[in-house]
């Protein structure tokens, strides 16, 4: 379809006319970025209002820096877009064609202004927050000093870095794997700035930023998609409709991902009066106004051009994508506006030293009751509960496919997954993640129940399983389709090393030692960023334990049963001792994170950890008993499937040669055993035929011909 497609698109259609004009759009959306920029930033109040007698940087510096700003967001957005045509949007082999290498130069263009509009923001942060004109703070002591040591220096020198670190590498790469890193990169490059804006010092600061965090991401996503995509269908590109099909799906997370966080984060911010009583709430309505007509320009899309773009007519597509794009470029310029905008009580009232520290305000003693605060005292995390509820829908949509075409899928695996994303918002959002940063005995729970208890359930969900006989194979051979790139993924020899039993214990152990018996732990607690990272560890780290011991989900690895069974009897031992030693210590684990929060109610902070290790000891054996149980089910379960195997080939063979059936038998349990302690197979499953077949066994690769329910 590629090929023809491309073809339709080269000889159908507009002319060399049509697009003649195509090369001025980038620099019309930049125009149309800055102009707003700098209408909102006069509108909200973020311009130059200099009061006698109050130093002033000038007006050089005051709309200097609204513009930087613009120039970092288009630019950024930019990368992100072409990179992410190099790497995702255009089906390819393993190494980049000339078309990806051409845009790969885009992004190498884009990404050094990126690192120059960085390092001018950097600069005029500096004069506005001096209160110092430009030319007297320019010299490279005075920058040096305000990028390492100041946090909004530091967020802007990061991201020039990364910027430069990423036109860098887009000299070199020739892959797609190494394309993606870069991507990966650059996303990362997104989110410095977000922690040292507006919602770094909201009140319930935790879920400003990662609100924002998710809002910036998934706006230059979509944005920077859009842009690349209307310019490889613009110039007909080969691939260019697939490229398009691919980005429309994209799109449409991306619209909800941006919506939403949108609405945390105002949320967070105003009262329902505030919306049309401030300028703040006025250019917030704003932006809702113009991405609920992003909303339905996409939705145009997909009934109106996309179809005629896959019949070789581009022009559609091409005016109505370019009319897109320069909204969305208004709506970036408005966000440039909002970033100079107080919010409304912004400065009415200091946040105390315990909100600073926690993101919300010191809950309240457990008292007599303790198990009512942890039910009771919810903080909601944006990061968890969209990416539960993204989670449990996807999960749920692939069920209901498997159903339509008449296939089984246990109802019992739903009911192990969703029960899995539900206890992980249990466990960050409840009362458990509240007093989680207060107390260590909580806190302890918190980690032994993403750990141990969620990990038991999502893997038993077989998520990898189910997206395997759901995902859509790649068409006209193209070998980087989703269903592919999971394959790969899961026969990787990252996740192969990462998957051997060694590793996976070493990793759920030692892991826990070396956070908590180093200064880690106390330097992770302090930052929002630190503790997510420190809760997705642990999560993940358990993920992989698990998915080694009783994972159904193929891999690359799949020791016997009774390996997996030595694994778990292994490394439960480690898990007692880190108990014990947390109960026995006579050291204040984290002392340097407790001294800093305001807790007259805990008075005898051991006997807190001594808790702590009391409830490692007693919540870590309940886990694995049910492991153990399943583990034990599986086996003979596999057992089973095997017995009534070879009970099949000997009656195909000759039942009146008892001693052929025989060696039949030990040549099956032979074949068995080096199935089982050998790599599953790396062959790729074709879309019908035996992956349409319900539930293959943990130990069977997730192409073979059996099916029996496991």
């Amino acid at each position: 379809m590629a090929t023809e497609t491309g073809a339709g698109l080269k000889g159908r259609g507009s002319g060399p006319r049509a697009f003649s004009r195509l090369p001025l759009l980038p620099v019309a959306a930049t125009a149309v970025c800055v102009a707003v920029a700098l209408a909102a930033v006069w509108a909200g109040g973020g311009g130059s209002t200099a009061v006698p007698g109050i130093a002033d940087a000038g007006p050089v510096t005051a709309w200097g820096l609204p513009v930087a700003r613009a120039l970092v967001d288009v630019s950024s957005v930019a990368t992100v877009g072409a990179l992410l045509l190099v790497a995702v949007l255009i089906p390819g082999g393993r190494r980049l064609g000339p078309v990806q290498l051409r845009y790969l130069n885009w992004a190498l263009v884009a990404a050094g202004l990126w690192a120059a509009a960085s390092a001018a923001a950097l600069v005029f942060t500096l004069s506005d927050l001096s209160a110092q004109p430009v030319g007297e703070i320019l010299n490279p002591a005075t920058v040096t000093e305000f990028a390492t040591t100041d946090t909004r220096g530091r967020a802007y020198a990061l991201t020039a870095a990364g910027a430069a670190l990423t036109a860098t590498l887009c000299v070199g790469i020739g892959t797609a794997r190494w394309a993606r890193l870069v991507l990966l990169l650059a996303l990362a490059g997104l989110l410095p700035p977000v922690f040292t804006g507006h919602s770094s010092s909201a009140s319930n600061h935790d879920a400003a930023v990662t609100s924002l965090a998710l809002h910036v991401v998934a706006a230059a996503v979509w944005i920077g998609g859009l842009v690349f995509v209307l310019v490889a269908a613009a110039r007909r590109e080969d691939r260019a409709v697939e490229a398009v099909e691919r980005f429309s799906a994209l799109a449409g997370w991306a619209l909800l991902a941006v919506a939403a966080s949108g609405l945390v984060n105002a949320a967070l911010r105003l009262s329902p009066a505030d919306l049309f009583s401030s300028r703040y709430g006025l250019m917030v309505l704003g932006k809702a106004v113009a991405l609920a007509a992003l909303g339905g320009i996409g939705h145009w899309h997909r009934r109106r051009t996309l179809p005629a773009l896959q019949e070789g007519r581009s022009r559609g597509f091409v005016r109505l994508a370019a009319g897109e794009l320069l909204l969305m470029a208004a709506v970036t310029g408005l966000a440039v506006g909002l970033s100079r905008t107080p919010a409304p009580g912004a400065g009415d009232a200091s946040l105390s030293p315990a909100e600073e520290l926690l993101g919300h305000p010191m809950p309240p003693p457990l008292g007599n009751f303790p198990w009512t605060p942890l039910l009771t005292e919810w903080h909601f995390d944006p990061l968890f509960a969209f990416g539960t509820a993204a989670a449990a829908l996807l999960y749920l949509a692939g069920v209901r496919k498997l159903r339509a075409r008449g296939d089984k899928w246990p109802v019992g695996r739903t009911i192990s997954w969703l029960a899995g994303l539900a206890v992980t918002a249990l466990a960050t959002m409840s009362g458990l993640g509240v007093y989680g940063k207060v107390l260590f005995s909580v806190h302890m729970g918190q980690h032994m129940i993403l750990a141990m208890t969620v990990p038991l359930l999502l893997v038993l969900g077989a998520p990898a399983t189910l997206a395997l006989r759901t995902l859509p194979v790649a068409r006209d051979g193209a070998p980087d389709g989703p269903r592919e790139m999971l394959l790969k993924l899961l026969h990787s020899r990252y996740l192969r090393l990462a998957s051997h039993p060694v590793v996976a214990s070493v990793l759920f152990i030692g892991s826990a030692f070396a956070v908590y018996y180093t200064s880690l732990f106390a330097t992770l607690m302090r930052s929002h960023l630190g503790h997510l990272f420190m809760t997705l560890h642990f999560l993940a780290t358990g993920l992989l334990f698990f998915w080694v011991v009783i994972g159904i989900d193929p891999g690359p690895r799949r020791p016997p049963h009774l390996g997996r069974l030595f694994v778990l009897i292994l490394t439960m031992p480690f898990h007692s001792w880190f108990s014990i030693s947390l109960m026995s210590s006579s050291a204040l684990i984290g002392e340097e994170w407790w001294s800093l929060l305001d807790r007259p109610w805990v008075e005898e902070p051991l006997d807190d950890q001594y808790d702590a290790g009391a409830i490692a000891w007693a919540t870590g054996d309940i886990p694995v008993l049910i492991t153990t149980l399943v583990l034990a089910v599986q086996w003979v379960r596999s057992d089973r499937r095997e017995a009534r195997r070879v009970d099949r080939q000997i009656e195909r063979g000759d039942a009146n040669d008892p001693l052929a059936a025989y060696n039949a038998y030990l040549a099956a349990l032979h074949a068995a055993d080096r199935r089982n302690s050998g790599p599953a197979s790396r062959r790729a499953p074709t879309a019908a035929g035996p992956t349409a077949h319900p539930d293959t066994p943990a130990d069977t690769p997730v192409d073979s011909p059996r099916s029996e329910e496991p």
